[in-house]
């Protein structure tokens, strides 16, 4: 006869996080998880120590290898919390089955541990420019949600030359974009001010704006596409990078991009939404530049012991047995970069996102951060190749409230195109 898990009351789960004795996993949404009160709650965010494992990923094949890569491992002591007890019986029976004995259930988490404020949580800094799809299809059928008073936002999805991604389906209301109107192909940076400038009015945005970012994971037809451009919602952050840079004033990113609105089950839309242009921008570009860092200032960072430049690029590429790019001739490193491990190779992030595309569990990250002395005291500046990467770290380290952070623009690209730039290869010694 197989165990059933024990059942925990408010003050033992306490003890239990105030021993570190037990692992303690939250199988709430990811955005619950980051902060998010999604049930009406006075108050969000997790229980310190908590690893995020959504119900939602119970549903798949391969659910056991996502608990074993989160290192929830079969002897552990686990207790598991969410906001549906039904959710957390399932679970509860699959950790069972598959060989987990020791397991506890605690099912006053919204009834108790929310409402009583001397009980610790914690969220992700940032968390409500990281939205979720309920609260994006509130914001369309213009009903009230938490953390927005805007009466003006744009809808976009972002795409790179691949206009047939958004006319194939997108969510109601969005209008496109391609990063080509916001980075320039020659060089992948940023556009110049009068450029974005430009491109902001004719796309219906102003400085007030509320600026809603989402994209599509999937590969375009062109063949130059560069690394990055296979997950089309990278295309959002990297907007969003730049728009923040701009000085957009409020920016947010749906996390897990399209994928989450088809998980949730929402309408899709294949009506070419016509851009509604505005006359005027409403500020000078940039106002945050702080947030861009160019090869002069990527040099004075490397001579400074107060800023690292963060190389989020796989390995292979660090070291120099690859470039990582078709376009890219030379292979190498920026001498004195540190490095950002951005996973298996240039063309994905399995060390920022969750395998259903939200952004992984952001002490998971900077687990990964610490471990190559990526610190939040120093000025730190993310690059890969073209900037893409770069972006999504940046936006990373920037929603969990990271002082100072930047994205060098021109990257390895850049750099390596001038012949007077070093470089080197191998293991750093």
């Amino acid at each position: 006869m197989k165990k059933k898990p024990a059942i925990l009351l408010t003050g033992e789960l306490l003890q239990i996080v105030d021993a570190g004795s037990h692992l303690i996993v939250d199988i709430r949404s990811v955005d619950a998880y980051n902060g998010w009160a999604m049930h009406g709650e006075k108050r969000g965010g997790h229980i310190p120590g908590a690893k995020s494992l959504p119900f939602k990923w119970s549903k798949y094949l391969d659910w056991l290898d996502v608990v074993q890569a989160k290192s929830i491992l079969v002897g552990n002591n686990i207790v598991l919390y969410g906001d549906e007890i039904a959710a957390l019986e399932v679970v509860a029976e699959k950790f069972i089955r598959a060989g987990y004995e020791n397991i506890s259930i605690y099912k006053q988490f919204l009834e108790e541990w929310i409402e009583n404020e001397e009980l610790p949580l914690v969220k992700l800094a940032r968390y409500e420019n990281l939205v979720y799809p309920d609260w994006v299809n509130s914001v369309i059928n213009g009903n009230s949600v938490p953390n927005y008073k805007n009466e003006k936002f744009v809808l976009i999805h972002t795409h790179y030359r691949n206009r047939e991604a958004y006319l194939s389906g997108h969510i109601p209301g969005a209008i496109d974009l391609d990063t080509n109107d916001v980075e320039s192909p020659e060089t992948w940076n940023r556009r110049t001010p009068e450029e974005l400038k430009k491109t902001f009015e004719s796309h219906g945005i102003t400085v007030d704006t509320t600026v809603i970012l989402y994209g599509k994971f999937i590969f375009p037809d062109n063949t130059d596409a560069f690394p990055g451009s296979a997950a089309g919602h990278i295309a959002a952050i990297r907007t969003a990078f730049i728009m923040m840079w701009a000085g957009i004033k409020d920016v947010r990113v749906l996390n897990g991009g399209f994928q989450s609105w088809k998980d949730a089950g929402y309408e899709i839309s294949v009506e070419d939404v016509e851009k509604k242009a505005v006359a005027e921008y409403g500020a000078e570009i940039p106002l945050n530049p702080e947030l861009a860092v160019d090869v002069p200032q990527a040099k004075e960072m490397l001579l400074s012991s107060d800023s690292e430049l963060v190389c989020v690029r796989s390995w292979p590429e660090f070291i120099g047995e690859v470039s990582g790019y078709n376009y890219i001739e030379k292979k190498g490193r920026i001498p004195g970069a540190i490095f950002g491990n951005c996973g298996s190779d240039a063309y994905h992030m399995e060390n920022y996102r969750n395998f259903d595309h939200t952004m992984r569990e952001f002490q998971e990250i900077v687990e990964i951060w610490l471990d190559n002395k990526i610190t939040p005291d120093k000025h730190l500046a993310f690059y890969c190749g073209t900037g893409w990467r770069g972006s999504e770290a940046f936006y990373n380290a920037w929603l969990m409230g990271w002082p100072r952070v930047s994205v060098f623009d021109g990257g390895w690209f850049e750099w390596s195109n001038d012949p007077g730039n070093p470089f080197e290869t191998g293991i750093p010694q």
